[in-house]
């Protein structure tokens, strides 16, 4: 397990955080995205991975974006930089998001994904996610279906403490 902290995005993360989207997606969000759900998306709760630093902010290694709706979590977006993949650095982003929340009475989590994405599958598959629909068409770029997943966050092994 990778040592990191994780903490709230902020407006001056967003250069890093632009470049590690630009490298994940085909259709990478715009600033603008990422600014909408820092500034006015209620429901949005936007998150980084960084290394242990003292001092100035190190450069983010990794970003986690979702919803809380109720006891839902949803995410919407997960992107660790190419250069530090491999490394378990999503793993322990979404790991411990997913403690935080349920902690905070979150009771579900949701997300899509590509089909074709076999390793964030099975991130996801690691913390208990399952298939649960298909979205006909959610990807605007190819036209590709997403695959809606979802996890009980109340039966998860994988979020127990080490």
């Amino acid at each position: 397990m990778p040592d990191l902290c994780i903490e709230p995005m902020r407006e001056e993360d967003l250069d890093d955080v632009l470049a590690i989207e630009k490298a994940s997606f085909p259709n990478p969000w715009s600033r603008h995205a990422f600014l909408y759900e820092l500034r006015e998306n209620r429901v949005a709760a936007l998150w980084v991975a960084r290394p242990p630093v003292p001092g100035a902010p190190p450069p983010v290694l990794g970003y986690l974006c979702l919803w809380v709706v109720a006891d839902e979590v949803h995410v919407t977006n997960l992107a660790v930089h190419p250069a530090h993949r491999c490394q378990g650095i999503g793993r322990h982003l979404l790991g411990e998001l997913l403690r935080r929340y349920r902690g905070r009475g979150a009771v579900r989590a949701a997300l899509e994904v590509r089909p074709s994405n076999a390793e964030a599958r099975q991130l996801y598959e690691g913390f208990g996610f399952q298939a649960v629909g298909v979205r006909k068409g959610y990807y605007f770029d190819t036209g590709e279906d997403a695959l809606v997943m979802e996890a009980d966050l109340t039966r998860l092994a994988a979020l127990e403490g080490p």
